[in-house]
């Protein structure tokens, strides 16, 4: 947001605060709809965050110097969809561990989430540093969203044959 978008330091951290309060609200909501809808939830919250970014990617073409606040709006969508995946997710892959395993089920899963989440980072860094250094700020920007929504998209049809294997 400081290199693409030239926003404040102070601002582009202050946009992310909404998403953080979207994502809790959303990850108190999801275990209710977790139960009545099982893994269908999680698939739900993929396209609630592929929405969020394809409106922040449409924001980010359309307007050469968006307002943070404006910013902030799809991103309470998007924040709001990872609140809906998350809270099931970690109960969706557990609820396959027998009971005996449990303690050890969650430790890979903790260790797994957790690499994932540092390589994604990484890589989308690094895509943002390729693309910025060739001189295109905000191309970068729009092709982090497009790996972001791509991965998404991998893990829908990931959960669908999940959930064909293996109904709730």
């Amino acid at each position: 947001m400081q290199n693409a978008l030239h926003i404040a330091p102070l601002g582009a951290g202050l946009v992310y605060v909404p998403l953080a309060v979207a994502f809790v609200i959303a990850s108190r909501h999801s275990g209710v709809r977790s139960r009545h809808r099982g893994r269908l939830v999680l698939i739900e919250g993929c396209a609630v965050q592929l929405i969020g970014l394809a409106a922040l990617a449409t924001l980010v073409t359309a307007v050469s110097v968006p307002r943070p606040w404006l910013l902030a709006l799809p991103l309470v969508v998007f924040g709001y969809g990872q609140g809906m995946v998350m809270a099931p997710l970690s109960g969706a892959v557990l609820s396959t561990v027998p009971a005996r395993s449990a303690g050890a089920g969650a430790g890979v899963y903790g260790t797994t989430a957790q690499i994932a989440n540092a390589a994604g980072v990484a890589a989308i860094g690094g895509l943002y540093l390729a693309i910025q250094t060739a001189g295109a700020p905000r191309g970068a920007l729009l092709a982090c969203f497009g790996a972001c929504a791509a991965s998404l998209t991998i893990c829908v049809w990931l959960l669908l044959r999940m959930r064909r294997a293996a109904p709730a």
